[in-house]
């Protein structure tokens, strides 16, 4: 659960007289005796022969001409917050003290006093005392100190019996009182009992000010009501009040939890709108939500305002850089922040660790990874788990480093963690891609003796191994994928066999694909195709191809708009790429023999859906096919993995085509897409 930002201080008081410090004066009345004011006292000492002796005889202690109060007058009160401050809490103690001050005592003496106790039972005591010696129209500004200090203190318990006692005796709270508990309320994490202060306001006659509507922003934030939370802030803009930063905190961490990146980014920039200055908090709130987004570049543009505005970063800084970098595969900038984390003697919890070694094993960078490995376990203050090791073995292996991916597996097993179905799938894929059918029958056979239940991705993974052994050996994987799902091993088995279809064949596997998991649907679709490709049953695979636009497994394949036809590859397997290309071709001939007018330019997108070197590289492949059928598609010098041709040329290429071949009669699909979607 994500933790609530603590409250940031606002204004030490509603109500804070100014005392006068006579303690210390400036320079211009160290010589104020050499004049003295006109009054009827000078006159009178100067008429005095014996007064005017003694009173150069004696110190001279000036006197405010407007206050005619002494220096001497406020001792009393000094001493008695002194002595409040070091007594028990008790009646007899405190109202001893207070007794001391004399029978006339003043609204601001107390005020005073209460503004400077720490002691909420003391303070409670004072009050009790003050409440008999001061008029009760003027109780609730005592009450308001009071609440004050139960504020500071996070204690909202005393705060609201306080609270009830003021509503008993009759005393009509204000709106410092209700700002004072509400905000008491909200750093007391009681954000229920703040809205209830809230909603009763109105029936004292109060109206929300700046102070307690920012108080109310944020509590309505931290509690996702939404619509609360932005009528209170749209209000505040448009009465012009100032909004306190921990209101944009909420708000924004608001938005973040509700995986809102831009209403985010909009409640940061209405605060330099507003002028209202950041702090690290809000920071910090601002480059988590970024992180839980991915977006990772408007991360890294927020951390760079933070530091030109001149602020350092905290440990939770560098953790919520460390995720958006990390979530966002911007590896050399994650590893900075790891690098500049340890020189500043930082902990790096697992958490953090994990997220770094994940994005490691998924761009390559496996010298990076061991070494941050070999750090982790030197730490001591957290040691490797079943998803690090994962990560580990998963960046072994989909590099082709299968000695490595086994020397980790066994490491893992002394620290005495059990490998999960999740490792163990990575290790079918593993062998499979290096043809290593036996280890790939074996460590499905230990999945099995030890229970493990195969899921869908194992059997994903049983059929990519499908796709790269040869077909003499197919009867050995396709012998534990019956096991693990008889459905799928019936459709192999059918697929394998080259049976003729009789219809039953599609009807299982729509229904297989339909209740697939939703993470390998498109995969198991694309090894099936795949299979097809290899043992070269084209039609079979344009059939499953179809299946897979009418089940919306595929989409936006094909696309067009009045000045370009594109076909989309991205995450289509080499076998399923390079069905879908014949069926746009044959598209294209249709439409060329029907005499509709070709757009000006023709593209094929190969670009990988993510980065995987391991795998084969489907714009090589296609840049050599595309050569072997003489077609006019070039690749691009600018724009990796696409090629283009112009209408001219793919029309004098479909009639050269069309006077040797016989265009399939095909009945394909073609999925729009919007022409602002395709690259021009």
């Amino acid at each position: 659960m994500a933790q609530p930002y603590p409250l940031c201080s606002f204004i030490n008081s509603f109500i804070n007289p100014k005392f006068p410090n006579f303690n210390h004066t400036s320079n211009k009345f160290k010589t104020f005796f050499s004049y003295q004011p006109h009054n009827s006292l000078h006159e009178e000492n100067l008429n005095n022969p014996d007064a005017k002796i003694s009173s150069l005889s004696k110190p001279k202690i000036w006197v405010n001409p407007k206050t005619l109060k002494s220096n001497r007058i406020w001792n009393k009160p000094q001493a008695a917050i002194s002595s409040l401050e070091s007594c028990d809490p008790n009646e007899q103690q405190v109202y001893e003290i207070l007794s001391g001050l004399g029978g006339n005592v003043t609204q601001s003496d107390a005020e005073h006093i209460l503004h400077n106790i720490s002691n909420p039972e003391t303070a409670i005591l004072a009050l009790k005392y003050f409440q008999q010696k001061i008029a009760p129209e003027n109780h609730v500004i005592l009450y308001n100190v009071v609440f004050k200090l139960f504020r500071e203190v996070n204690d909202f318990e005393r705060a609201e019996k306080l609270f009830d006692e003021m509503l008993q005796r009759g005393n009509k709270p204000n709106i410092v009182t209700f700002s004072n508990l509400i905000r008491c309320a909200s750093v007391s994490s009681l954000l229920h009992k703040a809205v209830e202060l809230f909603e009763r306001m109105p029936s004292f006659g109060c109206e929300p000010d700046y102070n307690v509507s920012s108080s109310m922003i944020y509590v309505y934030a931290r509690m996702s009501n939404v619509d609360m939370a932005l009528k209170l802030y749209d209000n505040a803009k448009n009465e012009k009040w100032f909004i306190r930063p921990v209101a944009f905190s909420a708000l924004i961490k608001m938005y973040g939890i509700l995986g809102n990146s831009d209403g985010c980014l909009s409640v940061y920039n209405d605060m330099k709108v507003l002028g209202v200055r950041p702090n690290v908090i809000l920071y910090n709130a601002l480059l988590f939500a970024m992180g839980k987004s991915k977006r990772a570049n408007d991360a890294k543009g927020v951390y760079e305002e933070m530091r030109k505005n001149g602020f350092e970063p905290n440990w939770a800084t560098y953790a919520a850089l460390l995720e958006a970098y990390s979530k966002g595969r911007l590896s050399k900038e994650a590893l900075s922040v790891y690098k500049e984390m340890k020189k500043k003697g930082m902990t790096i919890n697992k958490f953090l660790y994990s997220m770094l070694l994940d994005m490691c094993a998924d761009v390559g960078y496996i010298d990076e990874a061991v070494e941050m490995f070999d750090d982790m376990k030197r730490s001591g203050t957290c040691q490797p788990d079943n998803f690090i090791y994962s990560s580990l073995i998963n960046m072994y292996a989909c590099n082709g480093k299968v000695l490595e991916a086994e020397s980790m597996l066994n490491e893992m097993t002394r620290c005495g963690l059990e490998p999960n179905i999740f490792v163990l799938t990575i290790f079918v894929h593993c062998y499979g891609k290096a043809k290593r059918t036996d280890d790939v029958v074996n460590i499905f056979n230990q999945i099995w003796d030890t229970g493990i239940t195969p899921d869908d991705r194992l059997c994903d993974c049983l059929l990519y191994v499908m796709t790269e052994i040869p077909k003499e050996e197919f009867g050995k994987i396709t012998n534990c994928i019956e096991k693990a799902n008889p459905k799928l091993g019936y459709i192999v088995t059918y697929l394998t066999e080259e049976k003729e279809d009789d219809g039953y064949f599609m009807k299982e596997t729509s229904e297989l694909l339909s209740s697939a998991d939703e993470h390998v649907k498109k995969t198991f679709c694309n090894s099936l195709i795949d299979i097809c490709y290899n043992l070269g049953m084209e039609d079979r695979a344009r059939d499953l191809l179809g299946l897979g636009l009418t089940l919306k497994i595929y989409s936006d394949i094909q696309s067009r708009s009045e000045t370009q036809w594109c076909l989309n590859l991205k995450k289509l397997s080499v076998g399923a790429a390079m069905t879908a290309l014949h069926v746009w071709i044959d598209d294209l001939s249709k439409a060329f023999k029907s005499g509709e007018e070709l757009p000006k330019v023709l593209a094929i997108c190969t670009v990988p859906w993510r980065r995987n070197d391991s795998d084969k590289d489907l714009a090589t492949v296609f840049e050599s096919y595309l050569k072997e059928l003489d077609s006019p598609f070039h690749k691009s010098t600018n724009m990796t993995g696409w090629f283009f041709t112009t209408s001219q040329e793919a029309k004098s290429w479909l009639q050269s085509r069309g006077s040797t071949e016989t265009v399939a009669d095909l009945n394909s699909t073609v999925l729009d897409v919007p022409a602002e979607a395709l690259p021009h």
